[in-house]
């Protein structure tokens, strides 16, 4: 994308140069806003560290945490896009100094004193409405209102507020993007609970894919759910047969990876497609004329068909080929 592709920069962006600056220079390096969204989402996993805690539900961590992940966007931020340190701020974009603000409520960014009057990158994530927005701020004295919060000692903490009758100061850049989603948190309760009551990491993956069924899941989910440091085990082959991809298949069910010949296989299944670091599973049957027009993939030298919950499967379904 070039500087005369990128979208008409805004009023509120051209009356002020510097943001204007900021603002073409983030969409000039992120057009769509997907490295932004990759951010968000591995802070929050990081977060909710489930490989070690089992959690997936941002209400579950303890308040320091939530507290740490302004500090955890603002790092992480600064790694994906290199940008520069600031001498007084977070950032150094295009030689002009950037504090970076996250908040996990609309609007909720708390301003510190030394970024009055400069240009602010405010960002907000909600894991259970599934969104992000992230916009520029000219961090102007008339426009923010003391936060009201005291410390300990009785003083106010100097931060201040984004006023609600000056929220349209904000320049979005990103507004309203869907976050990639958490599947255990957006799971319904009948699915999920099947999965939870399960007494080891290694069912619990068993059931994962045997409960969610031709939807991309990211390895994240089956970290944790495995809650181990080699997770990515619980899925593949094994001697005993205990782990997803044997005992599934006993039941008529195929687990395709990110490998290029599972791709293949899940397309020609009619998809989903799992995309880098993700599963997806089937249901599957060999293909009949009863099936009909349904889209079909050669395995093991015979044709199969996804079917769905409560059509007949063949039982053991194919192994799939080798990466």
């Amino acid at each position: 994308m070039t500087l005369f592709d990128l979208p008409t920069t805004p009023p509120s962006a051209r009356s002020d140069p510097q943001l204007a600056v900021v603002y073409e220079y983030l969409l000039r390096e992120d057009p769509t806003g997907s490295r932004f969204a990759e951010v968000l989402r591995r802070t929050i996993d990081q977060l909710l560290d489930g490989e070690n805690t089992g959690r997936f539900d941002w209400d579950d961590l303890h308040k320091t945490e939530k507290t740490h992940a302004g500090t955890l966007v603002e790092i992480n931020l600064l790694r994906e896009f290199k940008f520069p340190s600031g001498e007084d701020l977070d950032y150094l974009i295009e030689g002009i100094e950037v504090d970076c603000k996250f908040s996990q409520k609309e609007y909720g960014w708390m301003i510190p004193p030394e970024a009055l009057g400069e240009v602010c990158l405010v960002v907000w994530a909600d894991d259970h409405a599934g969104i992000w927005s992230a916009g520029l701020l000219r961090a102007s004295r008339e426009n923010l209102t003391t936060s009201g919060h005291v410390t300990k000692k009785g003083n106010r903490d100097g931060k201040f507020r984004l006023t609600k009758q000056h929220r349209s100061m904000v320049t979005w850049i990103w507004h309203r993007k869907p976050l990639k989603e958490n599947l255990l948190l957006h799971l319904d309760s009948r699915r999920k609970s099947a999965i939870l009551a399960q007494s080891s990491g290694q069912k619990k993956v068993n059931e994962l894919f045997r409960q969610v069924t031709r939807h991309r899941i990211h390895r994240s989910v089956v970290r944790t759910l495995a809650q181990q440091y080699d997770y990515m085990a619980r899925v593949r082959d094994d001697k005993e047969k205990r782990r997803a991809r044997p005992v599934l298949r006993d039941e008529g069910i195929i687990v395709a990876g990110d490998a290029t010949s599972h791709r293949k296989v899940a397309e020609a299944l009619g998809g989903p497609v799992p995309q880098k670091g993700e599963f997806v599973s089937f249901r599957v049957a060999r293909a009949t004329p009863g099936h009909g027009t349904r889209p079909a993939a050669e395995i093991e030298g015979e044709l199969w068909v996804a079917v769905k919950d409560g059509e007949d499967v063949d039982i053991p379904a194919p192994k799939l080929p080798p990466r």
